[in-house]
C-alpha cells in the first residue's frame, strides 16, 4: 500500500515470479542485484496458503441484472470540456488495462453538439461522379458483408496543450495530455463495397464526407483511402455505435486524424478535387515557420506515452517496477518502442504486447529498477516505415512554434526522490 499521504493511484503492477527471476538474473549478471531472485526461491509454508472456512462468504450475492456495472472503487470517468457550441471529453487512458477502450469511455469531440437521429429515418446519400446515385438506409448498410477491425481514433489536436516549453502544469495526468485517443473494434461495411455498388466514374479522385450534425462538418478525402481501408461503421465493441461516436453510422478512416472521420455521416459526394471546406482551410491546417502551411496532413504520425507510472501515482518503495504505456501510428504497425529512465541519454527496448496490429494501439512494457533517486522516464516509438517519434525540439524545428495539430513529440514523467511522479514539463530536449 502507498505510504500515508500518497496520492491514490492504480495498485502496483504484480510481476510474475518467472518474469522477476529472469529480470533479476539478468541484472545480477550485470552486477546490479544479488539476492532478489534467491529470496523468491525460498519455499512458502503450506499453512500460509490455506484460507479458513470462516473467511468464505456466508450470504448469497447479488443476482444477475439486465445491465452490468463496474465494481465499487473501479468507476472510471471521462474529463469533460465544453464551450457554447462545441465540446469533447478525454478518455482515462492512464486507468485502462490493455488497449481496447470501453465504448462509454471513448473520447468525444464534436463541433455542434450530439444530434439525435432516428435510425428508422437514417439515410446515407452517395452521389456526384457516380453512375448510380443511391440512398442507403441503415438496414441497407447491414445487408452488405460486414467487417470487424480494431483501430485507434485520435483527434489531431491531441497533446497540443504540451506543445510549448514553459508554463505547463506539472500536475497533468496522461488523460489530460493525450486523452483524445481511443481504440475500439469497429464493425461495418467497407466503403469500397458501397462505391462499387454506385459505380464510381474514372475522373473521380476525391470524395466529400458530410455529417448530419448542426455544424454540417465536412471533409475532403482522397479516393485512394476509400479503396484501401475506409469503412462506414455502425457498431463498436459489440454494440451499436454510441450517439457521441456517430450513431447510427460514421466514416472510419483508420490511422487518419479524427476530424476527417465524419460522424453521423449523411452524404458522400464523389468529386475530382478537394472541396476546401472550413475544416480543411481555416481549421486543421498548420502554419509553418517559413510562412507556408501544412494542409491535408491526414496521417497520425508514430507516437507513444507512458501511462504507468504517471501523475498522480506515488511509487511507495524502491525496487522493480513495470513501466507500461501505449504506442500507435497511422502509417501501419509499430515495430519498436524504446524506454529511457535518464531523460534520453540511454534507451532500452521495451516489450510489445502481441498482437501488434495495423493502425491500432500497441501496449508496451519494460521492467525498471528504481533506486530511489530522481528519474526522467520517456518513451519513443518507431513504425514500420522507419519513422521515429521526435523530441519536442525536433518537432518545433520542423513545424515551428505556431503548429496546433499532430503534436506527437516524446513525453516525459519526472520521478522525484520521494516517489512522486509529475509531468516532465519542458525537460524533454
Amino acid at each position: 500500500m502507498p505510504p500515508r499521504g500518497a496520492i491514490p493511484g492504480p495498485e502496483p503492477t504484480r510481476i510474475s515470479r518467472r518474469t522477476l527471476i529472469r529480470a533479476a538474473a539478468g541484472a545480477a549478471a550485470a552486477g546490479l542485484v544479488h539476492t532478489r531472485a534467491d529470496a523468491l526461491e525460498r519455499p512458502v509454508e503450506r499453512g500460509a496458503l490455506q484460507v479458513g472456512l470462516e473467511d468464505a462468504p456466508q450470504e448469497v450475492g447479488r443476482l444477475p441484472s439486465e445491465l452490468g456495472s463496474r465494481a465499487p472503487g473501479e468507476e472510471l470517468r471521462r474529463v469533460i470540456y465544453r464551450n457554447r457550441l462545441s465540446g469533447g471529453s478525454l478518455s482515462p487512458i492512464h486507468r485502462l488495462e490493455g488497449r481496447i477502450t470501453p465504448a462509454d469511455l471513448h473520447f468525444e469531440r464534436h463541433h455542434g453538439g450530439i444530434p439525435d437521429i432516428d435510425p428508422e429515418r437514417y439515410e446515407l446519400l452517395i452521389h456526384g461522379m457516380v453512375e448510380r446515385p443511391t440512398v442507403f438506409r441503415l438496414a441497407d448498410l447491414k445487408r452488405f458483408p460486414a467487417e470487424s477491425r480494431i483501430h485507434f481514433v485520435e483527434c489531431s489536436g491531441n497533446g497540443n496543450g504540451v506543445y510549448r516549453r514553459s508554463g505547463i502544469p506539472r500536475e497533468l495526468t496522461a488523460q489530460m495530455i493525450d486523452g483524445l485517443l481511443s481504440t475500439s473494434e469497429w464493425t461495418g461495411v467497407a466503403l469500397g463495397t458501397l462505391l462499387r455498388e454506385v459505380g464510381v466514374r474514372p475522373e473521380a479522385t476525391w470524395f466529400l464526407a458530410e455529417g448530419a450534425d448542426s455544424a454540417h462538418l465536412a471533409r475532403s478525402v482522397p479516393i485512394e483511402k476509400a479503396w484501401d481501408d475506409a469503412m462506414i461503421v455502425y457498431a463498436q465493441n459489440g454494440e451499436a455505435i454510441r450517439p457521441e461516436q456517430g450513431y447510427p453510422a460514421r466514416l472510419l478512416l483508420p490511422g487518419w486524424e479524427g476530424n476527417s472521420q465524419v460522424k453521423w455521416i449523411r452524404r458522400i459526394e464523389l468529386t475530382d478535387r478537394p472541396v476546401m471546406t472550413r475544416e480543411e482551410t481555416s481549421k486543421y491546417t498548420d502554419p509553418l515557420k517559413d510562412g507556408t502551411a501544412r494542409q491535408f496532413s491526414f496521417v497520425m504520425d508514430a507516437k507513444s506515452i507512458i501511462t504507468f507510472p504517471s501523475y498522480p501515482y506515488v511509487l511507495p518503495e524502491r525496487g522493480w517496477w513495470e513501466i507500461r504505456g501505449l504506442a500507435w501510428t497511422g502509417r501501419g504497425r509499430i515495430t519498436g518502442v524504446e524506454v529511457s529512465a535518464d531523460g534520453g541519454r540511454t534507451w532500452q527496448a521495451a516489450e510489445l504486447q502481441e498482437p501488434v496490429q495495423l493502425r491500432a494501439t500497441t501496449v508496451f512494457r519494460h521492467l525498471w529498477r528504481w533506486e530511489g533517486g530522481e528519474a526522467l522516464l520517456m518513451s519513443r516509438a518507431t513504425d514500420e516505415t522507419g519513422y521515429v517519434q521526435p523530441t519536442l525540439a525536433q518537432l518545433v524545428e520542423a513545424r515551428g512554434a505556431g503548429s496546433t495539430y499532430h503534436a506527437n513529440h516524446v513525453r516525459a514523467w519526472k520521478v522525484e526522490s520521494d516517489g512522486q511522479v509529475f509531468f516532465g514539463l519542458g525537460e524533454v530536449s
